[in-house]
């Protein structure tokens, strides 16, 4: 039954990168979504993150936190168009995250500018980082990127 263990292994491998090239979407979406937000209702953003002593409302912070967004939906956008390998998977997943670990850590919990409505960054912030181990772990040995 040599042939009929290739086929296992072949399919078991198949879904593994399948399943990393979800992980990869998942991230990516995460990235879109999240900037979208910011890009497109930036004052709503700022009314739910911001503590109200530190809201400003004026063009110039809307001008901030879409350019802020922008970016992370060039992020996204970049994921989707990428072929990632484990090392990929895992630079995204550290450098997604743990930079912003510290950043919602000070902001959040020591100055306390922001409100918890900050936690949905934490929790996406975790997902990049969950995600980022994930893909690692599926495409660890794997030769062809997905």
């Amino acid at each position: 039954m040599p042939g009929k263990q290739i086929s296992e292994f072949t399919d078991f491998r198949a879904d593994r990168r399948r399943t990393a090239r979800l992980l990869k979407h998942l991230q990516a979406a995460v990235f879109i979504g999240l900037g979208g937000w910011c890009l497109m209702t930036p004052h709503m953003v700022e009314t739910l993150s911001l503590r109200p002593e530190y809201q400003h409302l004026s063009a110039t912070t809307a001008l901030l936190l879409g350019c802020f967004g922008a970016q992370a939906i060039l992020c996204g956008a970049l994921m989707l168009l990428s072929r990632f390998t484990a090392a990929t998977f895992l630079g995204f997943g550290l450098l997604a995250s743990i930079p912003f670990f510290v950043f919602n850590a000070w902001f959040v919990w020591v100055s306390e500018m922001f409100t918890s409505w900050m936690l949905l960054d934490f929790a996406g912030n975790v997902s990049f980082l969950l995600i980022g181990i994930a893909g690692w772990k599926l495409m660890r040995g794997e030769a062809e990127p997905v």
